[in-house]
C-alpha cells in the first residue's frame, strides 16, 4: 500500500512540474521568434521571472522522491539516462544563468548571447524530457543486474523523438497561452494567433503519439484490465478541446487552465500504463524495476509520508501566494522598475538609487556615463567590498 501511494505521488510531481515549468519552457522556446523587439523580450522575461525558479523546485521534489522512495530505480534510472539528463542539467543552468547575467553588460551581442542561452536552455530540455518519458513507456535496455545495454542514440528511435516533439508542442502551447495572460497589445494578440495556430498541431501529434504507444509499449494493457482508465486519456482530450473554447473566446486564463490539466492527464496516463512498473527492461525476463523490488523500506516510505502530509502543503500553499500576487500584466510601468528583470542597469538617465543599487550588487555600470565624482564612486566599492566581506 505504501508503495503504491509513493507511486501515485512519483506521478502527481512530475505532473505538476510539467504543467508549472511547461509554460516556462514554451516562452523561452518560442521568444525568438514571437518577439519583435526587446520591450517585448523583456516582458517575457518577466513573465517567466517570479515563477520559474519555484516551478523547479518541483523537479527537485520529484527526483528527491525517486531517489527515497525508489533508490534503486533511481540509481538505474539515473545511469541508464545519464547523458541526456546531465545535457537535461547543463541546460537548466544555462537557463537560470540568463535570467540574471542578461542584463549585466549594455550591450545588444551580449543580451542576443543570453537570449540564445535562453532559448537552448527551454528547448533541449523540454525535448529531453519528452525522450526520456517515452522511452520509459516503451521500456529500456536493462538486464537483471540493472545494467544498461544501450546509448543514447538508442534513445533517439522514433517513438522516443515524436514523444520528444510532442512535448515541445504542448510546452509551446502552453507557454504562449500564459504569455497572453500576462502581456498587453500587440504581443497579447501574437501570443493568442500562436496558441491557436499550435492548437492544432498538438492535437494532432497527440493522436499519433498515442497510435505508436499502441505499437511500440504495453501500456494499454492496464487499460484493458481496468477500463476506467480510459476516463485519463478521454479527459485529456476533453481538456484541449475546452482550451479551443476558451481561445475563441480570447480568454486565455481559462485556456491556459485547460492546457494545464490536459498535461496533467497526458502524464498520468503514461503513469498508468506503467504500473506497477517504475522502469520497465524490454529484454524480457524480471528485469524490470517495480514498485515493490524497487522501493525503499516500509519504515522510511512511513517517514517520509509524514514528511510530505506537512511540506508539500506549505509548498502549494507559498507558490499560491506567489502565483496570486504576480498574476498581473507586465506592463510598461514594471519594465521601467529597478525591481524588473533584465532592466537596463547602464541605460541612461537611471536615478543615484539604481546606480547605487548596481555598485553594490556588481551589475555593470559605467561611472563616465553617469559622471560620479572619484571620491562618491570610491565611497561605494568601498561600502560593497566591506558587504562582501561581512
Amino acid at each position: 500500500m505504501l508503495e503504491t501511494t509513493w507511486f501515485i505521488l512519483w506521478g502527481l510531481l512530475w505532473a505538476i512540474y510539467f504543467m508549472l515549468d511547461g509554460f516556462d519552457f514554451g516562452m523561452g522556446t518560442l521568444m525568438p521568434f514571437i518577439s519583435a523587439n526587446e520591450t517585448e523580450r523583456r516582458v517575457i522575461y518577466n513573465a517567466a521571472g517570479p515563477f520559474w525558479d519555484g516551478n523547479e523546485v518541483w523537479l527537485i521534489t520529484a527526483g528527491g522522491v525517486t531517489f527515497a522512495a525508489f533508490p534503486k530505480a533511481y540509481a538505474v534510472m539515473f545511469s541508464a539516462l545519464y547523458a541526456p539528463l546531465l545535457i537535461l542539467l547543463f541546460g537548466l543552468i544555462i537557463r537560470a544563468v540568463s535570467f540574471e547575467f542578461r542584463n549585466k553588460v549594455d550591450s545588444d551581442r551580449w543580451r542576443k548571447l543570453w537570449d540564445g542561452c535562453q532559448f537552448l536552455g527551454n528547448f533541449v530540455p523540454a525535448l529531453l524530457l519528452g525522450v526520456a518519458f517515452a522511452n520509459l513507456f516503451m521500456g529500456i535496455p536493462i538486464d537483471v543486474d540493472g545494467v544498461y545495454h544501450g546509448n543514447i542514440l538508442k534513445l533517439l528511435n522514433p517513438y522516443g523523438l515524436v514523444g520528444g516533439i510532442l512535448f515541445v508542442f504542448f510546452f509551446c502551447l502552453h507557454g504562449m497561452l500564459w504569455l497572453a495572460v500576462k502581456s498587453t497589445t500587440l504581443l497579447h494578440e501574437r501570443a493568442l494567433a500562436w496558441a491557436r495556430n499550435l492548437w492544432p498541431w498538438v492535437m494532432g501529434l497527440s493522436v499519433l503519439f498515442l497510435l505508436m504507444t499502441w505499437t511500440y509499449t504495453d501500456l494499454f494493457a492496464n487499460y484493458v484490465k481496468w477500463p476506467l482508465l480510459f476516463l485519463l486519456p478521454l479527459l485529456a482530450v476533453a481538456c484541449q478541446v475546452g482550451a479551443r473554447i476558451m481561445l475563441a473566446k480570447d480568454d486565455a486564463l481559462r485556456a491556459w487552465g485547460c492546457s494545464a490539466g490536459y498535461i496533467l492527464f497526458v502524464t498520468l496516463f503514461g503513469v498508468a500504463g506503467m504500473v506497477p512498473r517504475l522502469v520497465p527492461s524490454n529484454m524480457g525476463g524480471d528485469a524490470s524495476l517495480t514498485i515493490h523490488n524497487a522501493a525503499s523500506s516500509p519504515l522510511t516510505l512511513k517517514i517520509m509520508l509524514g514528511v510530505a502530509l506537512v511540506a508539500v502543503p506549505v509548498v502549494i500553499g507559498y507558490q499560491t501566494w506567489v502565483y496570486y500576487t504576480f498574476m498581473h500584466k507586465v506592463t510598461e510601468e514594471e519594465l521601467s522598475s529597478d525591481t524588473a528583470y533584465s532592466y537596463p542597469c547602464a541605460a541612461g538617465g537611471a536615478c543615484p538609487r539604481r546606480r547605487l543599487r548596481c555598485l553594490l550588487t556588481g551589475n555593470h555600470v559605467s561611472i563616465k556615463d553617469y559622471k560620479l565624482s572619484r571620491p562618491i564612486c570610491q565611497s561605494l566599492f568601498s561600502l560593497r567590498q566591506h558587504a562582501f566581506r561581512h
